[in-house]
């Protein structure tokens, strides 16, 4: 376990010291100016790198695995009933059969996306610059009902083999369309939310549930329909935070002429 944690560390070391090298180089030799509190900012940046590598750590050996296993144990043909007592496999699938896995996608995408670091990040941001107008927690849970909705989508697309462009296709007319419509200062914010949900915590465990689900139903190939759900993640936000915004737009409008 050492061994592997300090792997770990090793490997969070070099994606970080890049990042750390630009923003030192360009204060120091084209702003050309001392780094303030530099103490507390190489303090931090220890913080940084300790963190990063429990929490990568802990993914890898608990997290991934478990909703793999997840996958596999809900896609499995004796579990939806395409195995008979006698023994005898159902070739016809009935997209119903997999509910359970539409369940289990809806809910891990929700809390994935919840427990994501870079939207949380960006919540907070967001809240900070709009002066409290975007809610933390209104944008946070918006943006995860996006991925759930995308991602249940996506494995609905998978088992009935639909083709993947009539999804993202529809999705992408939708968000146009709210474009047009939505309030301008949440638009930019909503086309961000949809990349900051395809991060660490969300990716690996979505594309684990995609391949493993292409690999057990009949007639599905995990190289052409194991992959997509990624793309499902990042549209589906988009709709959802415009969709909450639209609609905390028409109940202030609806209180104030109340009032």
């Amino acid at each position: 376990m050492i061994g592997d944690l300090f792997n770990t560390l090793i490997s969070t070391i070099r994606d970080v010291v890049p990042i750390a090298i630009i923003l030192f180089g360009f204060q120091l030799f084209v702003l050309r100016r001392k780094i303030p509190n530099l103490g507390r900012v190489l303090i931090g940046f220890v913080y940084v790198l300790v963190g990063l590598t429990f929490f990568l750590y802990g993914l890898e050996k608990a997290l991934f695995p478990l909703g793999k296993l997840m996958a596999k144990q809900l896609t499995a043909p004796e579990f939806i009933g395409l195995i008979r007592q006698t023994g005898e496999v159902i070739e016809s699938v009935d997209w119903w059969q997999y509910k359970w896995v539409y369940l289990f996608a809806f809910s891990i995408g929700f809390a994935t996306t919840i427990a994501e670091p870079a939207l949380l990040a960006v919540a907070i941001k967001a809240n900070q610059v709009s002066g409290g107008s975007v809610g933390i927690w209104g944008l946070r849970i918006s943006v995860a009902l996006g991925v759930a909705i995308g991602i249940s989508m996506g494995t609905y697309r998978i088992v009935t083999g639909t083709p993947l462009y009539w999804y993202i296709v529809t999705g992408y007319i939708a968000v146009i369309i709210q474009t047009v419509f939505a309030p301008k200062s949440i638009i930019a914010l909503a086309y961000d939310s949809g990349g900051v949900t395809t991060s660490t915590v969300t990716v690996p465990i979505v594309a684990a549930l995609g391949l493993g689900l292409a690999s057990t139903v009949p007639g599905r190939n995990p190289v052409l329909d194991g992959f997509g759900l990624i793309a499902f993640a990042s549209l589906f936000p988009m709709i959802t935070v415009m969709a909450y915004a639209q609609l905390s737009e028409w109940r202030a409008k609806r209180l104030t002429v109340e009032n």
